[in-house]
């Protein structure tokens, strides 16, 4: 990898030019404003800082997406149909029609595309998905999934003008929280909504909606509950698998997942000092290997478009 491009400023898109500048010492990075505007101050981990992506596109071995979900479409759009590998941040679009647009240029030009749902690269989400697939717990009956984060201590710095807080950005729990769906529909398969319930509690003073919950089936009749939301002071995330012949947890803060079941309690998986920068650092290797033609476990396009469509589900039975 030659030359980089980065679309997007904030956290997300320093975290990805400063993990290039680790994985590909050598490589030119350009960093691209989403806005396209002209950038005074200094930017980390970049050689070069272009307003325009046509200035540089035919030049490009690679470009990730980082931009504010409403814009990735017209930014992911042009690399595609340029043939350029583009790795898209989470959710891979805030619309169904804007993911629709996105498929059909693959389609069309069979360009490597990839979307950040970087969560299933966790060793216990592996040991997770292992365990279900082995039927450790039987018959599988019941899920939950739960996760929480109050805003203002997530997205510190004037959390009501971040991109979380503010609907014309993608923002909301829905799109923002929206790791749950995706490793949901991984580990369970899709998912029929039966009922949902959007709110906006008031507490944060935002535009978008800070609490979801959804019950739906997957295959086989289990049922299962999702909730979301930017409210919780102490950050929650867990899920649980009920079957037949026991209880699977897993803890994503803790990197942890515990088996209950007829003989007692046993800790499967287990590691607090996981870096999880490391997340992050296998997807781009990962992504290189589906660029090259290798085996992968890269989150594919249609893949993160059956989300943004469960997302649209969501949002109708709600409304």
């Amino acid at each position: 990898m030659k030359n980089i491009a980065v679309i997007g400023l904030g956290n997300i898109a320093n975290r990805h030019r400063r993990n290039i500048r680790l994985l590909f010492p050598q490589a030119k990075i350009y960093a691209v404003p989403s806005s396209g505007r002209q950038v005074a101050e200094t930017v980390s981990d970049c050689d070069e800082v272009v307003s325009n992506i046509a200035y540089v596109i035919d030049q490009l071995d690679m470009a990730i997406v980082a931009s504010p979900a409403p814009f990735h479409a017209s930014h992911a759009l042009s690399f595609i149909e340029a043939g350029i590998p583009v790795l898209i941040e989470k959710p891979v679009t805030a619309s169904l029609d804007d993911g629709m647009q996105l498929l059909g240029a693959y389609q069309k030009n069979k360009t490597p595309v990839a979307v950040g749902y970087c969560l299933r690269y966790m060793p216990s989400a592996q040991a997770l998905w292992q365990e279900l697939n082995n039927g450790i717990i039987g018959k599988l009956l019941n899920a939950d999934i739960a996760v929480g984060q109050y805003l203002p201590d997530w997205r510190v710095k004037n959390y009501k003008n971040c991109v979380s807080a503010q609907k014309k950005l993608g923002g909301g729990a829905l799109l923002e929280l929206s790791h749950e769906l995706d490793y949901t529909r991984w580990l369970l398969g899709e998912l029929h909504v039966q009922y949902a319930v959007i709110r906006n509690s008031g507490t944060l003073e935002i535009d978008v909606e800070d609490l979801v919950d959804v019950m739906a089936v997957a295959k086989k009749n289990t049922v299962v509950n999702i909730h979301l939301d930017f409210l919780q002071r102490k950050a929650y995330r867990k899920c649980s698998f009920i079957g037949t012949n026991g209880r699977l947890e897993w803890d994503l803060i803790a990197n942890c997942l515990v088996l209950h079941d007829a003989s007692g309690t046993k800790t499967i998986y287990e590691d607090q000092d996981y870096d999880r920068n490391l997340l992050y650092m296998d997807m781009l290797m990962d992504f290189v290997k589906l660029i090259a033609g290798e085996n992968n476990n890269c989150i594919l396009l249609e893949d993160a478009v059956a989300t943004v469509k469960l997302i649209e589900q969501i949002n109708n039975i709600a409304n």
